[in-house]
């Protein structure tokens, strides 16, 4: 092997780096360099800090769980978020990543332990719009007792990103004993929700198309996991949870429907729905029970017990506004019909796609 010619000035030499002017996400962020080890020191492990994440592996080594050993569970489940705006009233893509997967281990009466995160970053993303994002993170991982373990962070293009995407997967432990799903569901069980339907979805629409109601309209994520605990620990005899996100009301009762194989008929009345966002959907055309939700929880009771589960959810701050607003029956198996203030039935059918694009 030759060495290297004379006349080569090494002196001149600069390793290249991604111009950046400290405020902006760049390229060199997703390079798993020096940008990447700053961006994981300065705006990532100030937040999330715990003991597992500490060790900085290439996975997170999680603890025991003596609930295993009892015959415990453990439910496991991944979501992406793309909302646009990345903020909007009463949240953010952060919090919203957050209660989004702590909810979906809870409707499997799972209690949350562990979550990680994915952030898909657009070039050009402001570095303090990433790092609100991330305090809202861990704000909402803070209130619902859970810890994110692990996670990568990727930039994209400008103008390929949309500013931020957050992809969240969660493992948790359902308890011995619990069984939930629609296999358990039979005619003359009603529906319990826990609260207004719609607030999230039209939270977003009211930014995104600059609209302003008398009542400002926030949305409605929340974790759900301790009221869904209390009430298992209330009536053992729920027979499932859903939590009506993309599709909202209309969406679960026929999911519901149709893994039962039974009828559901929604008393529209009974639907409890805030008065800005029953005028939102007015002025928009759109109908509520279709609208997301992300802090709303479907119960499905036997009837014997809905007076408790109601009671119990009124009591506590999540479900307020409870209320009973369906019935399965064994007619017409797998449809979803509502009966109207005005004594006529229709039917809800399962959305073919979504009415408010990109709200979760």
């Amino acid at each position: 092997m030759t060495g290297p010619p004379d006349d080569v000035d090494f002196a001149r030499f600069a390793c290249p780096t991604a111009p950046r002017d400290g405020t902006h996400v760049t390229m060199g962020h997703g390079g798993g360099g020096a940008l990447s080890r700053e961006l994981l020191e300065e705006v990532f492990l100030p937040q999330f800090t715990n003991p597992v994440l500490a060790a900085l592996g290439d996975s997170a080594v999680l603890p025991a769980l003596p609930e295993l050993a009892a015959g415990g569970r453990l439910a496991f489940s991944t979501d992406s978020f793309v909302v646009r705006p990345l903020f909007f009233p009463g949240g953010s893509i952060g919090d919203l990543a957050v209660n989004g997967t702590v909810n979906d281990l809870a409707m499997s009466g799972a209690r949350p332990l562990w979550l990680a995160a994915g952030y898909i970053v657009e070039e050009g993303l402001p570095i303090e719009h990433l790092a609100a994002i991330v305090r809202h993170m861990a704000a909402a991982a803070a209130a619902a007792g859970v810890a994110i373990v692990t996670g990568d962070t990727k930039v994209v293009d400008r103008g390929h990103g949309d500013g931020c995407y957050v992809n969240t997967s969660g493992i948790g432990v359902v308890p011995p004993g619990v069984d939930l799903g629609p296999a358990r569901v039979v005619p003359g069980d009603v529906l319990v929700v826990s609260g207004t339907v719609g607030d999230h979805g039209m939270a977003i629409m009211s930014v995104r198309e600059g609209l302003a109601f008398e009542a400002p309209i926030a949305s409605d994520t929340a974790p759900l996991h301790d009221l869904v605990a209390a009430l298992l620990a209330a009536c053992p005899r729920i027979r499932m949870f859903r939590d009506p996100t993309r599709g909202g009301v209309a969406a679960t009762a026929n999911e519901i429907a149709l893994a039962a194989r039974a009828g559901i008929v929604i008393d529209d009345a009974a639907v409890p729905v805030a008065d800005a966002v029953a005028s939102a959907c007015e002025i928009l055309g759109l109908d509520p029970l279709l609208v997301a939700n992300e802090g709303k929880l479907v119960a499905v009771v036997p009837e014997a017990d809905a007076p408790a589960v109601l009671a119990l959810m009124r009591g506590h701050a999540r479900g307020r506004a409870a209320a009973v607003i369906g019935r399965v029956v064994a007619e017409h198996p797998g449809l979803v019909v509502a009966r109207t203030p005005l004594g006529g039935t229709r039917m809800v059918p399962l959305p073919i796609g979504e009415q408010l694009p990109r709200i979760c």
